[in-house]
């Protein structure tokens, strides 16, 4: 069972229509037993990252989440919040992350920007994907995905950076570890790209 993470931070139903339209069922819970019990997760989420760990310590998540993630390798997708808090830290914020990937959340420098973009980015931007990542297999043509973000990911690890767009300067915005995956873009707003997306993760890991 593919199983979307309720810590109260984002677009559950959403995510689960559009896996719905693909073909497949899932379940949204914050219950351990449930999560215990999970094929596949997806850990959504907007808003700051301070409140994102905060919310994942109040539902007593985070033991079994390393638990599914480092020891059982199940699949775990990142979207948007959900992605920077697999990181180390972010520029948010004071709270660690749960740092799956050595990378750190770092804020838009708005002094590389052109005259008219802005903090957030808030928009359809085209991506440049790694084409070894599975994530993007199959994609329809000029893959453009959705984004409402004023921080993005920040790794010196290139191995594990699957995908990059650029806003004033190229930044990453997808990052893959083995089984651990994350997005900072919306696949669940990002329609016929947002559906492959998500169908790649849940058959191709």
């Amino acid at each position: 069972m593919i199983t979307i993470i309720d810590y109260k931070t984002g677009n559950l139903r959403s995510i689960q229509n559009m896996l719905k339209r693909i073909g497949y069922q899932s379940i949204i819970s914050s219950n351990p037993d449930q999560i215990k019990e999970a094929e596949k997760l997806i850990l959504p989420g907007v808003g700051s990252f301070d409140y994102g760990m905060e919310q994942l310590e109040n539902e007593g998540l985070i033991d079994i989440l390393n638990t599914k993630v480092l020891v059982e390798k199940i699949p775990i997708l990142g979207i948007c919040l959900g992605v920077q808090l697999f990181t180390l830290c972010s520029e948010e914020g004071q709270k660690k992350g749960l740092g799956w990937f050595n990378a750190k959340t770092v804020k838009f420098n708005s002094s590389k920007f052109e005259a008219n973009q802005k903090i957030p980015h808030m928009a359809w931007s085209e991506i440049e994907a790694n084409q070894k990542s599975k994530l993007f297999k199959d994609m329809p043509e000029n893959p453009r995905f959705y984004f409402v973000h004023s921080y993005h990911l920040s790794t010196e690890i290139q191995d594990e950076i699957a995908a990059s767009a650029t806003y004033g300067y190229k930044f990453i915005v997808a990052l893959e570890k083995e089984n651990i995956i994350g997005v900072q873009f919306h696949p669940e707003k990002s329609h016929k790209f947002g559906l492959q997306v998500l169908k790649n993760f849940v058959e191709n890991y």
